[in-house]
């Protein structure tokens, strides 16, 4: 499809972009054959305050989706290597992440077995840009209240806002670099239990970097700096030695108070 014919109804104009005030940005991975279709929908991805992604390929999709994490695929059914209801497979087999088709097939088929074999939804080419977006950000809100059941992660005084990626402490907010945020989130969800160091490394930072304890520790250290009343005798997030690290279950500030 020629970029002219994708672009809309005419011209892609693009909606009046609210760009968040917060560090953390959700990272989308684009899947599209087309070089110019990537390109256009980095520009228009990158001007709403996402990362942005690429891949040209079915395989090279699934790979990237277990690599740099994406929060979402926007996904192309028309790949030269493998159908993208194949990569939607392949990605179900092992991950519940978002997956927008973004396809020019719009014959009630090829949608209908597109959401059986797991996508989240269908947006069909040309597309219109605020339509997209809408989509693209509903899904991620789903996805956020899915893996943790609620759109923010209480502990103690510690309070995290899913949706707008912000981090309260008693009430204050405070200033977390995107690794900081998904390691706190990571302890947020699992409060109570104890995480190894490798089960840290490779949900943050992925399989690649499973062994190297050194560099979580000193992350460990970044976000206990921020939290923490007393960071070298720490309370909120423990060290056992040789294992791993574990967010202790904190009282509420009311029952403190009480």
């Amino acid at each position: 499809m020629g970029l002219i014919s994708f672009i809309l109804k005419g011209a892609l104009v693009f909606p009046n972009l609210e760009v968040a005030m917060h560090e953390k940005k959700d990272k989308i991975l684009v899947v599209d054959d087309e070089a110019q279709i990537r390109k256009m929908l980095n520009i228009f991805l990158t001007a709403a305050d996402f990362i942005v992604e690429e891949s040209e390929s079915g395989k090279q999709a699934v790979r990237m989706s277990a690599s740099v994490k994406p929060d979402l695929v926007l996904l192309d059914l028309g790949l030269p290597d493998m159908d993208g209801k194949e990569v939607i497979a392949a990605i179900r087999e092992w991950s519940q992440i978002p997956i927008v088709v973004l396809s020019v097939r719009a014959v009630d088929e090829e949608i209908v077995a597109a959401l059986d074999v797991g996508a989240d939804d269908y947006v069909i080419k040309p597309f219109n840009a605020g339509v997209l977006l809408a989509r693209i950000k509903a899904n991620l809100r789903k996805a956020i209240v899915r893996e943790s059941g609620e759109p923010e992660l209480v502990n103690g005084a510690v309070r995290m806002d899913l949706i707008r990626h912000e981090v309260f402490l008693k009430g204050d907010k405070i200033d977390l670099t995107p690794k900081e945020y998904e390691l706190l989130r990571y302890f947020m969800t699992n409060r109570g239990c104890m995480l190894t160091h490798k089960q840290i490394l490779n949900e943050i930072w992925g399989p690649a970097h499973g062994e190297n304890t050194q560099y979580l520790r000193v992350y460990v250290g970044l976000v206990r700096e921020k939290l923490e009343t007393d960071p070298a005798n720490p309370q909120m997030i423990i060290t056992q030695p040789g294992v791993g690290y574990r967010m202790e279950i904190l009282p509420s500030e009311a029952s403190e108070a009480a």
